[in-house]
C-alpha cells in the first residue's frame, strides 16, 4: 500500500505530464441552485490539452469545487473511453482498434500514447503489435486452417493484420479460452508462435460467441479505470461506480453515490483523523493471531506433562488435565498434585510456589505473563470502544434513513412547518454519524500514541472526552427530545426552541470534531 506522501507525489507527477478533464458528474445536485458552487469541465476525463477545448462539445460534466473527486457511472466511463479513442484515432491517423490497443498499453494516458507515438512510431508499432501494412489473406478458392490443418472455403477463414489464416471455428476457441483466462485477452496476439500481431475488439465482435464478447467489453471497460492511478472503483459490495480523485488536496475521503464513504488512498473506509498505515496496523492487529496468543499467555498455563494450554476457571489449585492426559497438577507451582496436600497448602495455596518466587525461580515467566495480561487488557479498553462507535454508527445511519424516509413527512404534518424547514434534524443526524465515525478511529490512533509522550496523551484524551460529552448531548435531544415533537397532537409552542437548541449542539459537536482532525492531522498530539 501507497503511503499518503508517495501517493500525493505520484498524483502530481501525473499532472505534470498530462492536463485532466473530468467526466461523469460526480457530486452535482440537480436541486443545488448555487451554481457559484459548481465547476463545468468540457469534453473528457484524463487527458485534456488545453488548446483542444472544442466549445461546441455537448459532453458537461460537473462537481462541486469543496470536492476533490468526481463519481463516474458505468455510461460516463464509457463516454469518456470512447472520447479517449476517438481522439487518438483523430490525432494519430489510426482505426479505433489501433487506437483502443495503444491506449489500453499505454494504460489509458493520451497524453502518453502521444508523446511515444511521434517519439518512436517503430518502436511502438513493435509494442503493441500493430502491423503498419495490412496483409490480406491468399487470393485463392481454398485456405488451409494452420491450427486444424483442415482445408476451407476463403469465406470461412479469417486473419488478424498480419495475415496468418486460421478458420473461424478455431479462431472462436482461441479468443473464447483467451477469454476465460482473465483481462489478459485484452493484449491477444496472433495465434501463430512466430507472430506478434495483435488481435482487436473487431476481431472479437466478428467471432467470439455472445457470452464471450460481454466478457471481453467488460474487462475493456474496467481497465479504463484498474490501469490509472487516478481512478478506483468504490469498493462498497455490488456497487459499480468508480472514483477520479483530483490531484491538489490532502484529504483522501470519497463519497460515493451509493453512499459508502471510504479513503481513495488505501481503499478501506473514511478514517480521517487516522492515516492509512495506522489504519492498516489497525486491522491487521483486530484481525492477527496475536492477539489469540497474548489471551493464552495471559490466561492459560501449560499443561506439564502434555503442554496443552489450560485456563483455570475454578478457584482450586487442583488441575486436572483433559483427557487422554489426565495428568494432576498445582496451578501455582506446576508441579505433580501427588506431591502436595495439607503440609504445602492444601488446596487453594501452594508454599513450594512462595518459597520458589521468593528465591526468583518464577519471576521470568510471571513477568512475561503479567505484560501479556497489561497489553490485552490495553488493547481491549481501545477495540472494545472502536467497536462500539462502530455500533453506534451503524444504528445512527439507519436512524438518519428513517428520518429522511418517515419522521420528516410525519414531523412537517404534526408541526406544520414545511420539510424545508426541517432539514437542521437532518443536519443533525449526519453530524451524528460523522462524530461516531471521527470518535471510533481515535481511538486506534489513541492505542498507537507512545506511552511516554503523557503531556500529548492527556491533551488528546481531554479532546475526545469534549466529542464523546458532546455526542452524547446532541444523540439526546435528537432521538429521545425529539420523539416529544414527533408524537405530540399538534403544534408545539416551543418547538422553535428545540430547533435553536438541536442546532446549536450540532454547531458545538462540529466544533470539537473539526479540532480533533486538525490536531491529529497537523501530528500536534
Amino acid at each position: 500500500m501507497e503511503s499518503e506522501d508517495e501517493m500525493g507525489e505520484t498524483l502530481m507527477e501525473d499532472s505534470n505530464d498530462e492536463e485532466e478533464f473530468y467526466g461523469g458528474g460526480g457530486g452535482y445536485d440537480e436541486d443545488d441552485s448555487d451554481l457559484d458552487d459548481v465547476v463545468l469541465d468540457y469534453d473528457g476525463f484524463m487527458d485534456h490539452d488545453s488548446d483542444d477545448s472544442d466549445s461546441s462539445s455537448h459532453n458537461r460534466r460537473y462537481r462541486h469545487r469543496s470536492q476533490n473527486y468526481i463519481i463516474l457511472s458505468e455510461c460516463d466511463i464509457q463516454q469518456c473511453q470512447d472520447e479517449c479513442i476517438t481522439k487518438i484515432s483523430t490525432i494519430l491517423s489510426v482505426s479505433r482498434v489501433a487506437a483502443g490497443i495503444l491506449l489500453h498499453h499505454y494504460k489509458w494516458s493520451v497524453s502518453k500514447v502521444n508523446d511515444e507515438w511521434f517519439a518512436d512510431e517503430e518502436k511502438v508499432r513493435k509494442a503493441v503489435g500493430l502491423v503498419e501494412d495490412c496483409v490480406p489473406l491468399p487470393d485463392a478458392k481454398e485456405l488451409t486452417c494452420e491450427i486444424c490443418f483442415e482445408t476451407y472455403p476463403r469465406d470461412r477463414l479469417s486473419s488478424a493484420a498480419c495475415g496468418h489464416p486460421f478458420c473461424d471455428t478455431c479462431w472462436q476457441g482461441y479468443i473464447g479460452a483467451s477469454i476465460n483466462d482473465g483481462p489478459g485477452c485484452l493484449m491477444l496476439r496472433c495465434p501463430d508462435p512466430s507472430c506478434c500481431a495483435a488481435v482487436g475488439q473487431d476481431m472479437v465482435n466478428k467471432l467470439a460467441t455472445r457470452d464471450d464478447k460481454i466478457k471481453y467489453n467488460r474487462y475493456l471497460l474496467r481497465s479504463f479505470i484498474e490501469d490509472n492511478r487516478k481512478t478506483k472503483w468504490c469498493p462498497a459490495p455490488g456497487c459499480d461506480y468508480a472514483v477520479e480523485f483530483i490531484v491538489g488536496s490532502g484529504n483522501y475521503d470519497v463519497t460515493c453515490r451509493c453512499s459508502h464513504s471510504f479513503c481513495w488512498n488505501c481503499v478501506e473506509e473514511a478514517h480521517r483523523p487516522v492515516d492509512c498505515e495506522t489504519v492498516s496496523k489497525w486491522i491487521m492487529k483486530n484481525s492477527a493471531e496475536s492477539e489469540n496468543m497474548n489471551w493464552i499467555l495471559a490466561n492459560s498455563k501449560p499443561c506439564p506433562k502434555c503442554k496443552r494450554p489450560i485456563e483455570k476457571n475454578l478457584g482450586c489449585m487442583h488441575i486436572t488435565c483433559t483427557p487422554p492426559c489426565k495428568y494432576e497438577f498445582c496451578w501455582l507451582c506446576l508441579g505433580a498434585w501427588s506431591e502436595h496436600g495439607e503440609r504445602t497448602g492444601g488446596f487453594y495455596a501452594c508454599n513450594r510456589y512462595e518459597a520458589a518466587k521468593q528465591e526468583g525461580i518464577y519471576d521470568e515467566a510471571e513477568r512475561r505473563r503479567e505484560m501479556a495480561k497489561n497489553s490485552l487488557e490495553r488493547y481491549t479498553h481501545y477495540y472494545e470502544r472502536w467497536a462500539t462507535n462502530q455500533s453506534s454508527r451503524q444504528r445512527a445511519i439507519e436512524n438518519l434513513h428513517q428520518m429522511q424516509t418517515v419522521h420528516l413527512e410525519k414531523l412537517s404534518d404534526k408541526q406544520c412547518q414545511p420539510e424545508s424547514q426541517l432539514k437542521f434534524i437532518i443536519e443533525a443526524w449526519q453530524q451524528i454519524v460523522e462524530c461516531r465515525r471521527v470518535l471510533k478511529w481515535t481511538y486506534a490512533y489513541g492505542y498507537y500514541l507512545p506511552e511516554q509522550e503523557h503531556a500529548k496523551k492527556h491533551f488528546f484524551e481531554y479532546l475526545q472526552g469534549e466529542a464523546e460529552s458532546g455526542l452524547e448531548r446532541l444523540h439526546q435531544c435528537a432521538e429521545k427530545e425529539f420523539q416529544v415533537y414527533l408524537n405530540s397532537d399538534g403544534p408545539s409552542q416551543d418547538f422553535n426552541e428545540f430547533r435553536t437548541k438541536l442546532a446549536g449542539l450540532t454547531r458545538i459537536l462540529a466544533g470539537n470534531d473539526s479540532i480533533i482532525l486538525l490536531q491529529c492531522n497537523q501530528k500536534l498530539l
